[in-house]
C-alpha cells in the first residue's frame, strides 16, 4: 500500500514522514547500509513557500547550503565552490566532480538543451499541456559506476485553473538529509516558474519509490515532534527569465539585490562565505541585516553549531 502523506509545510511533512516510516518502514540495506524502508510514498506540499524544514532541536538543518545547491543546480552548475558549502559532497566525486549534478542536466541536457527552457516554452504556448516535463535520470551516464548517480528521475508541471503545480518522481529519498535539501530547491524552481507564466503557485507532489531512514539517524527522528507548527512562509521570490542567469549568478556571489526574496539569499550566501573565511563577526552583521525567515535560520543554524562545538569541547575536557 503506498504512504499517502498532505501537510501544509515542509516542517509538518518531513515530521509525518519520520512518524510513518518508523511505525511501518522495513528492513533493508543497500550498499551494505542499514536502512528503514517503505517502498512507494506519495508526500504533497500545499504551500510549497513553506519550504524550509526547521524542527529544532530535534531536526536543524543549514539554510546556507539549502540557498547553495538551489543556486548551484539552477544555474546549470557542476563546479566546485558548492564544496564550500558542505564538503561531504566531495566524497561522492569522481576526479572532484559529482558526476549526477542535477545542474548540467536541467540547463545543458547533452550539452545542447536547456530542459527549463523548453519547459517555460511549452506552458506559454499551451497553457494545457502535459509535455511540460524534466529528465534528469540518464541510463546513459547513470549506468557507468560512477559515485553519484541522481535520486531524481524528474520534474512534471501542470498548469490548471491559474495555478501551476510540481510532481517530483524519485527512486530513492532519505529522509532525513536529502528530503530536507530537496524539496527546498524544487519549490524555488516552481515558484520562479510560476512567475514566469504568470500564474499561482499550486501544492507539490513528490513520488517516491524507496523513502527511507539510515539506521544512525533513527534516534533523531525519534525526536521529530509528532504535530510540529508550519513555520513562516519564505520570502516571495521573483525575477525575469531573461536575467535569470544574471540574478542566479550575483546571489551565487553574494551581491546586494533589490528585490527582497533574492537578496536575502544573497545575504545567506555572504554570510556563511565570511564565516567560512573564519570572520564571525562580519558573518554574523550580514546574517542580522536581513529579517526574513531563512537569514533567521541562519543564525539559527550558527548558534546551533556554535552550541555543539562547545558541548564536544566539554566533553572532551571532562573526559580527561
Amino acid at each position: 500500500m503506498t504512504l499517502t502523506l498532505t501537510a501544509g509545510s515542509a516542517s509538518e511533512l518531513f515530521a509525518q514522514a519520520c512518524q510513518a516510516v518508523l511505525a511501518t518502514g522495513r528492513p533493508t540495506a543497500p550498499r551494505g547500509l542499514a536502512t528503514t524502508e517503505v517502498l512507494g510514498a506519495v508526500l504533497t506540499l500545499t504551500d510549497p513557500r513553506r519550504r524550509l524544514v526547521d524542527l529544532p532541536p530535534a531536526r536543524v538543518i543549514n539554510p546556507a547550503f539549502a540557498v547553495a545547491e538551489a543556486m548551484w543546480i539552477l544555474s546549470g552548475s557542476d563546479d566546485q565552490w558548492i564544496y564550500l558549502f558542505n564538503e561531504r559532497l566531495a566524497d561522492y566525486a569522481d576526479d572532484g566532480r559529482l558526476m549526477g549534478a542535477y545542474g548540467p542536466r536541467l540547463r545543458h541536457w547533452h550539452g545542447t538543451t536547456d530542459q527549463l527552457a523548453q519547459v517555460r516554452q511549452a506552458l506559454t504556448a499551451d497553457p494545457g499541456t502535459p509535455r511540460a516535463v524534466i529528465q534528469l535520470y540518464d541510463p546513459e551516464a547513470d549506468a557507468l559506476g560512477h559515485k553519484d548517480v541522481p535520486c531524481t528521475l524528474g520534474y512534471r508541471f501542470f498548469l490548471r485553473d491559474g495555478l501551476l503545480d510540481m510532481h517530483t518522481t524519485m527512486r530513492s529519498q532519505d529522509l532525513w538529509l536529502g528530503f530536507c535539501y530537496d524539496i527546498f530547491t524544487t519549490t524555488i524552481l516552481q515558484e520562479l516558474l510560476s512567475g514566469w507564466l504568470g500564474a499561482g503557485l499550486g501544492s507539490y507532489r513528490l513520488s517516491i519509490d524507496s523513502l527511507y531512514l539510515y539506521d544512525h539517524d533513527i534516534p533523531g527522528a525519534r525526536q521529530v515532534p509528532a504535530n510540529p507548527g508550519p513555520g513562516p512562509r519564505m520570502t516571495p521570490l521573483a525575477t525575469p527569465w531573461e536575467t535569470l542567469d544574471d540574478v542566479l549568478a550575483a546571489v551565487i556571489a553574494g551581491m546586494p539585490l533589490r528585490e527582497p526574496g533574492l537578496a536575502e539569499l544573497s545575504c545567506v550566501l555572504a554570510s556563511y562565505r565570511s564565516r567560512k573565511a573564519g570572520d564571525l563577526e562580519t558573518a554574523a552583521a550580514v546574517a542580522a541585516s536581513r529579517n526574513g525567515p531563512i537569514a533567521s535560520a541562519l543564525r539559527r543554524w550558527y548558534q546551533h553549531v556554535d552550541a555543539s562545538r562547545q558541548a564536544r569541547q566539554l566533553a572532551g575536557e571532562a573526559s580527561r
